[in-house]
């Protein structure tokens, strides 16, 4: 029998590769997962997001954070780089899509999903300590006004969110021992809602990953190296379908000369790198010779919720509307429209940067004539307040933030090809009908809002100034389906015309959700993770 370093090397530590990480060392299964991004505390995370160099990703330019912007022709993605993934950096906004969704893309046939799936929320629900959100705040109340304003109040909620809010009769900030597993847990503290959380949360409060599957899976022995990126992973033997295991190349994700490669091997790999980072190594091993039989389906009907990013902002009011949770609320203006409003604490004005003032018109270049003329309206019309709201300062004070998803279809597909501007290596690159920059329901909404609460609507400026829209869910481009012609991968998450190999992250996600994808992305990850017997059960076998 072959020894390996590892039975598991897994490729990412976000939601598919902590659930992934757990419940292997449960099983008995010695593992190890890999992560190119550094480990956050309290202690180390960065007091505001204009301390851009310990917030944003980008090891080119020295910046070593967790959130990494990435603009394509087609969009503008959002995603998180930690141990713990896009947990550190998330809202930890955990819904269920509607159940329509599963009838979509190419799992539908797959499994009796709506029979099945619920009980593997109930678990990934129960990890991830959701519950209501406790702390509903001022800009929750102006989303409840708006909805009013809008004639759809009655669909205002609060948002079912990953927070440990306490006992009501503690003060906010009260420390507890573990509540959530038996005392197996890391203790925590309360949320005091001070909006921080996808500046990285603070005080102890917000479930990201190391504190819950990941934590678990570190005490039951699974090994974690950070700061460390995977440049390749090739079959052993001769067979070249993984049936002999696999060597992992690494190097230091920060090192850019004297790399000095390090190796491992495993019987099986799991590909949990998020949507981006997993097509993105997918396509070069596949391009370079490692892994040649990946399907040519690979980057195929890669979706984003179909969103757009819209607010509100109330120059020079009293209000504090960063205070509460990141997205504490949420409201649905028709079938498919849902909006969530979205907050930043105090002095993180960063991505003030990615707003401007409202602007209506067809997409495209004739969008920034409109553009051109709503800020010279609006400062003809409002000079004091209009200034007020084109400047960073007390952005995050003055500003309820929508992000708005829709369950329409809709996606993109992304390829692997050199760019006009950079021929020496080849990277990822967007194809395909452009994705809505303009859904007028939620422009309409915002402006009637705007001048029902007294406040100046905002647009989003990478949707006018280069005609794409920002998400923060990337899903796809490794879909779950019944063949290799129609997917990447089978519906145990197993790699097509590999063995051992398995792809649990958001590519495999095969329809729009519609809501935020994490709780889902990790009930797909407990499912997967259901089909693998103990290690005991299978030496026997």
């Amino acid at each position: 029998m072959n020894k390996f370093d590892y039975d598991y090397i897994i490729v990412g530590s976000g939601f598919g590769g902590s659930v992934s990480a757990y419940r292997l060392s449960e099983k008995g299964y010695s593992v190890l997962v890999i992560e190119q991004g550094k480990r956050w505390t309290p202690e180390n995370l960065p007091s505001t997001n204009w301390k851009i160099w310990s917030y944003l990703w980008q090891p080119i330019l020295g910046l070593h954070g967790f959130l990494r912007l990435r603009l394509f022709k087609h969009v503008m993605v959002l995603h998180g780089n930690a141990v713990g993934g896009g947990s550190i950096t998330y809202a930890q906004t955990l819904l269920v899509p509607p159940d329509s969704v599963w009838n979509d893309g190419g799992w539908s046939s797959l499994d009796d999903w709506q029979n099945i799936m619920p009980a593997y929320y109930a678990m990934a629900k129960k990890m991830l300590g959701v519950t209501r959100n406790e702390r509903g705040a001022a800009a929750d109340e102006k989303l409840r006004q708006m909805a009013k304003a809008a004639n759809v109040e009655d669909s205002f909620y609060y948002t079912d969110v990953g927070v440990f809010f306490g006992e009501k009769h503690d003060a906010p900030g009260t420390e507890y021992s573990d509540p959530y597993f038996g005392g197996k847990g890391p203790s925590r503290n309360s949320c005091i809602g001070c909006g921080g959380c996808m500046v990285g949360c603070h005080y102890n409060a917000k479930n990201s990953l190391d504190k819950n599957y990941l934590y678990l899976a570190e005490h039951n022995g699974v090994q974690l190296l950070p700061e460390t990126r995977v440049v390749d992973v090739s079959p052993l033997g001769t067979s070249g379908d993984g049936d002999e295991g696999y060597r992992v190349k690494t190097v230091n994700s920060f090192a850019f000369f004297s790399k000095k490669p390090k190796f491992y091997t495993a019987r099986s790999v799991i590909f949990s790198a998020s949507s981006l980072g997993t097509q993105s190594l997918l396509f070069d091993l596949k391009d370079k010779g490692s892994l040649p039989n990946i399907s040519s389906d690979l980057g195929n009907r890669v979706r984003t919720n179909s969103e757009s990013i819209l607010g509100v902002r109330y120059p020079g009011t009293d209000e504090d509307l960063s205070k509460g949770i990141a997205i504490g609320s949420g409201i649905h203006i028709d079938k498919n429209t849902h909006i969530e409003a979205v907050r930043y604490p105090d002095g993180s004005n960063l991505l003030s940067g990615l707003f401007t003032v409202m602007t209506g018109g067809r997409p495209g270049v004739v969008r920034i004539l409109y553009w051109l003329m709503a800020i010279i309206k609006l400062l003809c019309t409002q000079p004091i307040s209009g200034l007020r709201s084109l400047l960073p300062w007390r952005f995050s004070r003055e500003t309820v933030i929508f992000l708005v998803m829709q369950t329409i279809e809709g996606h993109i597909n992304m390829r692997w090809k050199r760019r006009w501007y950079w021929p020496f290596s080849k990277s990822l690159n967007s194809e395909g009908k452009p994705i809505p920059t303009f859904i007028p329901e939620a422009n309409d909404f915002t402006g009637k809002v705007a001048r029902a609460t007294g406040g100046i609507g905002l647009s989003s400026l990478s949707e006018i100034a280069f005609n794409v829209p920002t998400t923060a869910h990337c899903m796809g481009g490794c879909a779950m389906s019944d063949s290799p012609e129609t997917g990447v991968i089978d519906a145990k998450n197993r790699v097509f015309n590999y063995k051992n190999l398995y792809i649990i992250d958001g590519s495999m996600l095969s329809a729009n959700l519609g809501v935020n994808p994490s709780l889902t992305i990790t009930a797909l990850a407990e499912r997967a993770m259901s089909f693998i017997p103990n290690k005991v059960q299978q030496i026997k076998t």
